[in-house]
Parts: structure tokens; sequence; C-alpha cells
């Protein structure tokens, strides 16, 4: 049965339209793991300029980016996954007495 839906996804294309859907997601979230702390950060330092809040100045919150980091590699594995058992099968072992003996010279 998962050969059927294998052959299915990879003839249909559905396959190949995931893993890029997936790929892109993956990158999408490591870049913004990277580029929304810092965005946080210099939103909260115009804002605490601007009001001249009585607190001490925020810092960089790297909770967010963790949490980014995850989701980001969770879908890089699993697009990973999904290409090699759709487009990269494991190769087969051969029987034992089906190997060929090296042929001999005399």
């Amino acid at each position: 049965m998962l050969e059927r839906v294998k052959t299915a996804l990879v003839d249909s294309f559905v396959g190949a339209i995931a893993l890029g859907w997936l790929f892109a997601q993956g990158v999408m979230r490591f870049v913004g793991s990277l580029i929304e702390p810092m965005q946080r950060w210099i939103t909260q330092q115009q804002f605490w300029r601007a009001n001249h809040v009585n607190s001490a100045m925020p810092g960089l919150s790297l909770e967010l980016a963790l949490t980014q980091l995850l989701m980001s590699g969770l879908l890089l594995l699993i697009a990973f996954g999904l290409l090699r058992w759709l487009y990269y099968p494991a190769a087969e072992k051969q029987d034992e007495g089906d190997e060929q003996e090296p042929e001999q010279s005399s």
C-alpha cells in the first residue's frame, strides 16, 4: 500500500510540490528565527526612547528565536525524510546465493 502512495506522489508531482513547500517553510522559519528577535529588540528600543519609560532598557529575547529554530529543524527533518523516501530508495541487498563469483584468469 505504501508503494502505491509513493508512486502516486511521485507520478503526480504532489510529492515534489510538498517537498518544495516544506523546504521553503523550513528556510523561512530559520531566517525568521535570526531576524525576528532583532526586529523586536529594535522596536522595543524605539518605544523605550520615545516614551522615556523609567525602567531598564529592554534586552534581546532569544525565546522566540529558539522556538522558530526548533520548528525549522522539524520541518527540514520531515522534508529530508520525505525526499529520501520518495526519490532515493534504499539499495536492495543481494541474496548471498545470487552473488557472482569473480572470474579467475588462467
